[in-house]
């Protein structure tokens, strides 16, 4: 019963690219891990690859983060629901409406094709604007809730 109500309490944040294959994937798998108690993180794509890049998995294991299970996602297999966030990462107008209360687009390039000392520093950008998202959420819903969060 204290899960559901934590479950609640948490954001329900979406990462949308084009292919969710690399950098939604990333933003998922951070958003889990630095922010368990904050949010509830998904991913999709687009136009999903129906692969996730091993170069983000291999990346990603490199920091600690498994990505082994994770899978290429459409937006059709996400929940219709209201999204508390959504974040969009350079799919432009191939990204369709989803109903969120918030949204940004992150202005990240596709590392797909970049060497992997590119690819790590798109990862590490990635890494960061979620931190950043992770604390905004944070204070917003301790101003909501005062001493609750």
């Amino acid at each position: 019963m204290t899960s559901d109500a934590q479950d609640s309490r948490r954001a329900k944040v979406l990462f949308v690219c084009v292919e969710n294959s690399n950098r939604s994937q990333m933003a998922e798998a951070f958003a889990r891990h630095h922010g368990t108690d904050i949010v509830e993180a998904w991913s999709a794509g687009s136009r999903p690859s129906g692969k996730v890049n091993p170069m983000a998995v291999q990346i990603m294991s490199q920091r600690g983060i498994d990505m082994s299970g994770h899978r290429s996602k459409s937006l059709q297999e996400v929940p219709d629901i209201i999204w508390d966030w959504v974040i969009t990462m350079g799919c432009g107008d191939a990204c369709p409406f989803v109903r969120a209360k918030n949204r940004e687009d992150w202005a990240l390039p596709d590392p797909r094709d970049l060497p992997v000392e590119r690819f790590a520093l798109v990862c590490n950008e990635i890494e960061r604007c979620v931190i950043d998202l992770l604390r905004r959420i944070k204070e917003t819903k301790s101003a909501e809730g005062g001493s609750e969060s």
